[in-house]
């Protein structure tokens, strides 16, 4: 039984809104230039970065023989994108910035929840990458979860929900 059942689903819900975040931008048109629209610009590649790797570590631990170095190297991706993430929010890079973007207004009238949901995915991240360091799958797993849901609590508050 294991990780593929029970709590994968949990794993997969998380993986999954991260990588369609980062695709749903991934064609933005026309961006005007300014630098609030440069901005949202950068921020959804740092975003499509951070899914990627996430889906990569996602990807290897469902083989029977994940490579430890794959999600070590993408473990350490993750934590580094996640230590910026709060920079990738200046004030004026929301709607009003003439670029589709998912963040909701909240990022910019709750910082103090919005900091505070970085803050979780900065600790998530980083205990992701100790227990990439040690290679034990188990551990990787259990901590790919709550990694997973860090980016959901952030998700559910402070990112418009995906159109079905």
């Amino acid at each position: 039984m294991g990780f593929r059942f029970g709590r994968a689903a949990a794993v997969a819900a998380g993986v999954a809104m991260i990588a369609g975040a980062a695709l749903a931008h991934e064609h933005m048109g026309d961006v005007p230039d300014t630098p609030a629209a440069k901005a949202v610009v950068a921020r959804h590649q740092s975003f499509k970065q951070l899914g990627g790797a996430f889906k990569a570590i996602f990807d290897e631990l469902k083989k029977d023989a994940p490579d430890k170095a794959v999600i070590r190297a993408n473990a350490q991706k993750m934590n580094a994108l996640a230590g910026q993430e709060a920079s990738w929010f200046p004030k004026g890079t929301g709607p009003e910035a003439g670029v589709k973007t998912d963040a909701k207004p909240e990022i910019w009238s709750d910082p103090k929840g919005f900091a505070a949901a970085v803050q979780k995915l900065q600790t998530e991240t980083a205990k992701l990458q100790q227990v990439s360091v040690g290679g034990d799958v188990a551990a990787i797993k259990a901590q790919v979860q709550a990694t997973g849901g860090a980016c959901k609590g952030c998700h559910d508050k402070f990112r418009v929900p995906d159109k079905d």
